[in-house]
């Protein structure tokens, strides 16, 4: 689940994702002041918008929103009270985690990529990575999916050049981390990092 509210941009609107791909055609629903948006052809509910949210939540972040369990249960609340027969099932595991790059190798049909197969505890991400410091052992941040940079780019399960990628290794940069370097590549974290933990910036 991704949050995400804007007054100036958007209006008293909270935006609820659910998913992190995209539905070919949608189909809404709405009572009172939730809209549900649907994949037309499965049915599946993709997002919801909550109009006039600040008579329902108490937001004070603009942008993307820290997804707690407070504001799941107040989300859950609200359907229920709209007449709404939707389980919120969230992940509350962290999205950006120390991850241990296993291994590497050249992208089969692209010069500048790599395909890296990187350890971020129970489980192993394939990861194309174009970084030219990305190398077999090294400790790096990896923003899992589902994770929002704080650009406000969200991260998708992708296919760059025709091999899957699911996450992304980061730069200091692109963690927006202050003195971070200008020349390109990845942030190489301590040895002594925990694989899996929660990257604290």
């Amino acid at each position: 689940m991704n949050i995400f509210y804007n007054t100036k941009g958007v209006g008293d609107v909270l935006l609820v994702q659910l998913v992190t791909h995209t539905f070919e055609e949608v189909i809404t629903e709405t009572t009172g002041d939730i809209t549900l948006i649907k994949d037309a052809e499965t049915g599946k509910v993709g997002a919801f918008n909550v109009f006039n949210s600040s008579k329902y939540l108490q937001l004070t972040e603009q942008g993307s929103v820290e997804v707690t369990k407070e504001i799941v249960e107040s989300l859950q609340q609200l359907l229920i009270n709209h007449d709404f027969d939707l389980k919120l099932e969230v992940d509350f595991s962290p999205k950006f985690v120390v991850g241990y790059v296993s291994s590497k190798e050249k992208h089969p049909n692209a010069d500048k990529l790599n395909v890296c197969q990187v350890e971020v505890g129970e489980e192993t991400l394939q990861i194309v990575c174009g970084a030219p410091n990305v190398e077999a052992g090294q400790k790096v941040v990896v923003a899992k999916v589902g994770a929002v940079m704080p650009s406000g780019l969200m991260i998708k399960d992708a296919e760059l050049r025709g091999v899957a990628s699911s996450g992304m290794i980061c730069s200091a940069k692109e963690l927006a981390l202050p003195d971070a370097p200008t020349e390109k590549g990845i942030l190489v974290l301590e040895d002594t990092a925990e694989i899996g933990s929660a990257f604290q910036a």
